[in-house]
């Protein structure tokens, strides 16, 4: 079995190597400015595409492998993994519950206007996927409910997360790379910008409220897990948010860290959230953990998943490609996380 480390997997075989090291952050702009009035259509637009994408991209790709897998069977051993059941591991059909409950920061961030409940609410239901009764609770009244991430509530709390690392005012904001154009230059990231269901101007939002505060403690331990933690989306850490996986991560993070969760455990939790809101990356990650190092996705070390190897965007297409030229993807389409709001 291959003793190296998952970072520097050398694939010599097929001239292709996971990348330990990412290009220098770029930052995920706007390509226009925000049209308040068309906001909503627009947002439609991209929830339906995106759902429809994504949904047949992954049920393509998961035919395609389990296609393979028949095809190839008795020709050798564990060269085709169950993708099945390697799909419920990065995604549990019981969703994953994360050690932290939701409190009340959900009638904070309709009270900062970050939230407008009436557009939120109204896009949930025209899309056919109106808010349950503990969604509706945690915006209004707050609850003492563990936060679970499941197929159904992903997008839900993508939004909730990202309106709560907007809002929620921390240095990583104020002083980290998402000011490095100065603040006026602020409001034209992704996750800035694409925030298009508050009910005041993103310039105003942005990290303006005290919905969480944190320790030096606290506060130490969510910078050390945000510059760790990378998305597919691109090639910035959750230090630089300027997408709304980004500032959603930010979000779950800051309040794991202000209910006592350890490093670990956000390592942890970072990597089922990543799973879920980016299943076909996470569950190539997988493969090759599997392949490699002969370890299934629930006993993978969480830090080195989310880390920029595996989890950043050029990251994500080292592991593709690493996939397809050793024989075990033969196709896979591409595709992931939408940064519109949905």
């Amino acid at each position: 079995m291959n003793t190296q480390s998952i970072e520097e997997i050398s694939l010599e075989s097929s001239s292709v190597e996971i990348a330990s090291k990412a290009e220098p952050p770029r930052p995920h702009h706007k390509r226009n400015s925000v049209r308040i009035n068309l906001s909503r259509f627009w947002a439609l637009l991209a929830l339906i595409t995106y759902g429809i994408g994504l949904g047949s991209g992954y049920l393509l790709w998961g035919k395609t492998a389990s296609d393979n897998s028949s095809n190839k069977a008795g020709e050798g051993s564990g060269e085709h993994t169950d993708m099945s059941a390697m799909a419920d591991q990065i995604n549990p059909p019981e969703g994953y519950k994360l050690p932290i409950r939701y409190g009340v920061f959900g009638p904070k961030l309709l009270a900062a206007g970050v939230i407008d409940y009436e557009q939120f609410m109204k896009l949930y239901q025209e899309i056919g996927a109106p808010l349950d009764k503990l969604q509706t609770a945690v915006l209004n009244e707050g609850s003492n409910e563990p936060v679970v991430i499941n197929k159904d509530n992903k997008q839900f709390l993508l939004n909730l997360f990202w309106a709560l690392g907007l809002v929620n005012q921390n240095k990583i904001l104020t002083d980290g790379p998402m000011m490095q154009n100065g603040k006026d230059q602020v409001v034209k990231f992704a996750s800035t910008g694409g925030w298009t269901i508050g009910a005041k101007p993103v310039s105003e939002l942005y990290a303006s409220q005290s919905i969480i505060t944190l320790t030096v403690e606290q506060q130490a331990r969510l910078e050390e897990v945000a510059q760790a933690v990378y998305r597919p989306c691109c090639d910035n850490p959750t230090h630089f948010p300027d997408c709304n996986h980004g500032m959603a991560m930010l979000g779950l993070l800051e309040l794991m860290a202000s209910q006592g969760a350890t490093v670990d455990a956000m390592f942890e939790a970072a990597k089922y959230v990543n799973a879920f809101w980016f299943p076909q990356q996470t569950l190539e990650a997988a493969m090759v953990f599997k392949a490699v190092k002969n370890v299934d996705f629930v006993k993978a070390d969480a830090r080195s998943l989310v880390g920029r190897a595996f989890s950043s965007g050029t990251g994500s297409q080292s592991v593709h490609q690493w996939l397809v030229q050793n024989g075990k993807l033969q196709q896979a389409p591409q595709g992931g996380g939408s940064c519109a709001v949905k």
